[in-house]
């Protein structure tokens, strides 16, 4: 069964869609502030694969606009916590507590959830709970996100070929592996 073969044609397929950016865009902005999946690379790296001469473009497109949906986040956050706080959902001490931790780290928090896998969503909605001053909290999201997407971009303009051959070799093995490690990790847990 080649199911991730074909998933794996069918975003190529999707890369070259003239409506590719505005997706690019959309997925950025909400996968940064409520959207869970899928990550903006999902359909940046395709897109770099596809046209490698636009490959920075699309990073800064995707780096824009995940700013942006941060910022949204950020201010969903800051509504959050009032409701919560209006509504005795949540104690003052405990946002107390959390507080002395996230100004401790917050730059740090943000930073890392922006540049790694974990999700930045987190990070933009506790940032805005916590208060963390905005201009570092665009600052350090600009320079993470940026260095991500950059990263990809650059990745895939150098090695995407070989990339893509060794992707449509083993594609179906690796989403099937992860399925087994996904189970066994939620098996473990529980």
């Amino acid at each position: 069964m080649q199911l991730f073969s074909k998933l794996y044609q069918k975003a190529l397929d999707w890369a070259q869609s003239k409506y590719a950016v505005y997706w690019l865009s959309v997925v950025s902005f909400l996968e940064s502030s409520v959207l869970p999946y899928p990550p903006p690379d999902v359909i940046l790296a395709p897109m770099s694969l596809k046209q490698p001469n636009k490959a920075y473009r699309y990073a800064l497109v995707c780096t824009i606009t995940s700013v942006l949906g941060g910022l949204a986040g950020y201010f969903l956050g800051e509504i959050l916590l009032a409701f919560l706080l209006e509504y005795n959902l949540i104690k003052a001490a405990m946002v107390d507590t959390a507080k002395v931790w996230f100004d401790r780290y917050d730059i740090w928090f943000v930073g890392l959830a922006a540049f790694s896998p974990l999700p930045y969503k987190l990070a933009t909605i506790t940032a805005g709970t916590m208060n963390m001053a905005l201009l570092p909290f665009i600052l350090i999201s600009l320079l993470a996100r940026g260095a991500r997407y950059y990263l990809v971009a650059f990745l895939v303009r150098e090695f995407g070929n070989q990339a893509d051959v060794w992707l449509q070799k083993h594609i179906d093995r690796l989403g099937y592996i992860l399925i087994v490690i996904v189970v066994l990790g939620i098996w473990y847990v529980n």
